[in-house]
């Protein structure tokens, strides 16, 4: 087993939420972390880690972030951490099944990410990489995220079904 850094800088975690009825907002996270502890080509024993600084949550618009980082939604005051652990991979192929543990708000939820692995390659510098893309969806609702607005004509201001996107690349630094 080897420890692979998250490569934060060629890596991302995104989401879109339905607003209203009509389109969807999209999101994603400029400062988090993570560590994958895998043998290069045996993914179905590997474990990761995730932590999320909840502000970080950019949307392109200042006034709807700071409502989601506001005790309506993330309350990053008492929660500044997002946080992923694995407790399983199933690998077949490049399909990938990652099974583990949400905590958004305090909340801890079994969640499922489907993915695939993107690649295997050493950089110029020397540096193994490995590349995954995943995803799934949430409901906001389940990680206390319940406030939202009606509107006149029915429906309501946000959806409750999350779409997270991952898109990675790990690195094991040349020895």
């Amino acid at each position: 087993m080897a420890t692979w850094q998250f490569d934060t800088a060629h890596s991302s975690i995104s989401f879109r939420v339905r607003h209203m009825m009509f389109a969807k907002v999209r999101g994603h996270f400029t400062k988090w972390q993570g560590s994958l502890e895998a043998t290069e080509g045996q993914f179905g024993a590997a474990t990761t880690t995730v932590t999320i600084d909840a502000a970080s949550i950019d949307t392109g618009t200042p006034d709807r972030d700071n409502h989601l980082r506001s005790a309506d939604f993330l309350d990053v005051a008492n929660f500044p951490v997002i946080a992923f652990t694995s407790t399983g991979v199933k690998a077949d192929g490049d399909a990938l099944t990652i099974s583990g543990e949400l905590t958004i708000r305090g909340v801890t939820k079994a969640v499922t990410l489907k993915g695939e692995a993107t690649g295997t390659g050493v950089d110029p510098w020397g540096n193994a990489r490995l590349g995954f893309a995943a995803h799934t969806k949430l409901s906001r609702k389940e990680f206390g995220l319940v406030w939202n607005q009606l509107l006149e004509t029915g429906g309501a201001v946000v959806g409750d079904e999350i779409d997270v996107e991952l898109e990675v690349e790990v690195m094991r630094p040349a020895a």
